[in-house]
């Protein structure tokens, strides 16, 4: 079930609200957690006893860990790693696998391929997230199963995230607080995920597929480049949209969570972009992997090679391909790079230009994460840079831009660039001086939250182009 599909907006999401308002704070978490295993249920029935496996046997090594902190505390802990990682690469990672053993193979393994459960990757990165900090001893265990049950399927994070440490919601189960302030907000910030969604990121979805759908050698230089920009465009706002609904509905029921990206398109540097982009995803991997294996408290030598295991890491949990293992060890390289002396250069260029490096190391890298194969991957590259000579192009940029895609383009460019944001903080500014302007400016923005939430009904009626790219991982 998509947040933005007209089940979710006019039946699913009233139901549960309606059962939240009729009952008492007590039957809550019950409530969101049998409408979340419904929520999942929908989307993958068949897979859904995976799932709850999963919620059953964490609670348990939850348990383990806590009874058994003088003896085999680290045991349970690792045995829990391997459960956990064994369902997820088996799930993910069989087929994948399987297949690279043929290409070497001079006779084929014949094989059933394996489906693809919804949201794996980032339910076992919470219940892994769960134990960990249970045997570190950073939160207490949950022995309430339902309240546990209820973290790791939270329907507003479950299928693409955020990844929310337990520690940043685990009072919260227990002790929330819902108000019409919160739920105002949060409708707000969901309406405006939708609107990112639904007219930004499906618009120049359909462009990117267009263009990436031909064959890379048929692409003219001003194609490819509409066709990674179009990308670049669509991968954000369709990602950053998703975790906009996410907050925004997690903030209706009382949880707060934390932001998952900060206008990661304004960075100047790739570990700036890093802090920005899918940040709960590089904080897990940081405070699970990178500190763990050393962090960069070792040789120099030491630290490079940490970055690379986490970014290879980072690459394979996004899917099952060598274009996206190629995509994280590029951008590992890049911080590799900046670590070795490339930032101190950087540093030295105007703030613009820095940008500008930023912004073009990761459209070459949105490359790799968007292409079927390798191969394609380089070809696109060089169309972009002119480099084929020889080709006969048949697909143009022309082709796919009509005035709505130049006018979203525009706002896409000055969103991405926190000119909005800019313009805003300035206005708020002003508050202390004469705080009139806040009821007005508040008004502005309820007002403006309705016309654009009717705009993207328009667009979900009208189109049913509408993938979420992060489901499939």
């Amino acid at each position: 079930m998509l947040f933005s599909s007209p089940i979710f907006i006019f039946a699913f999401l009233p139901i549960v609200l309606f059962l939240i308002g009729i009952g008492k704070k007590q039957f809550h978490n019950s409530i969101l957690l049998i409408a979340s295993l419904i929520f999942y249920a929908w989307g993958s029935l068949s897979q859904t006893p995976i799932f709850i496996f999963s919620i059953i046997i964490n609670y348990i090594f939850g348990l383990l860990i806590d009874k058994n902190r003088d003896t085999n505390a680290k045991v349970i802990l690792t045995i829990a790693v391997i459960v956990n990682l064994g369902l997820l690469g088996y799930y993910k990672y069989f087929n994948f696998f399987l297949d690279n053993i043929n290409l070497i193979k001079s006779t084929p393994i014949e094989y059933t391929p394996v489906g693809l459960p919804i949201g794996i990757s980032f339910f076992t990165f919470h219940a892994l997230s769960y134990v960990i900090d249970v045997y570190r001893k950073k939160v207490q265990v949950q022995k309430n199963f339902l309240d546990l049950a209820l973290y790791i399927s939270f329907f507003p994070q479950l299928i693409a995230g955020p990844i929310v440490r337990y520690y940043d919601v685990a009072t919260q189960f227990a002790n929330r607080t819902m108000s019409i302030e919160k739920a105002a907000f949060g409708i707000q910030r969901f309406i405006f995920g939708l609107a990112k969604k639904v007219i930004v990121a499906n618009t120049f979805a359909f462009i990117a597929d267009g263009i990436f759908n031909n064959p890379a050698s048929s692409l003219s230089t001003s194609a490819a480049w509409l066709g990674i920009i179009s990308y670049t465009i669509q991968i954000y706002f369709d990602f950053s949209g998703y975790s906009d609904m996410a907050l925004g509905l997690a903030k209706i029921f009382g949880f707060d969570f934390p932001e998952n990206f900060n206008y990661p398109y304004s960075s100047q540097s790739i570990k700036e972009f890093w802090r920005r982009w899918h940040i709960s995803l590089s904080t897990w991997f940081r405070d699970f992997l990178y500190i763990p294996l050393g962090g960069n408290k070792g040789s120099e030598l030491k630290t490079l090679r940490n970055l690379l295991i986490v970014f290879f890491c980072t690459g394979f949990w996004h899917g099952a391909n060598w274009t996206f293992i190629v995509w994280g060890m590029y951008h590992g390289l890049f911080l590799l790079l900046e670590r070795v002396g490339l930032d101190k250069i950087i540093s030295k260029l105007p703030s613009p230009l820095r940008v500008v490096y930023t912004l073009l190391v990761v459209m070459i890298g949105w490359v790799f994460f968007r292409a079927d194969k390798i191969s394609e991957a380089w070809i696109f590259i060089e169309r972009m840079f002119g480099i084929s000579s020889g080709v006969t192009t048949s697909v143009f940029a022309i082709e796919f831009i009509n005035p709505k895609v130049v006018i979203l383009l525009v706002f896409a460019i000055l969103y991405s660039f926190r000119i909005f944001r800019a313009v805003s903080d300035r206005y708020m500014a002003k508050f202390s001086i004469a705080p009139v302007l806040e009821y007005r400016f508040l008004l502005v923005k309820f007002t403006f939250a309705i016309v654009i939430f009717f705009f993207a009904l328009a667009y979900l009626a009208a189109n049913t182009y509408n993938p979420f790219i992060y489901f499939r991982f």
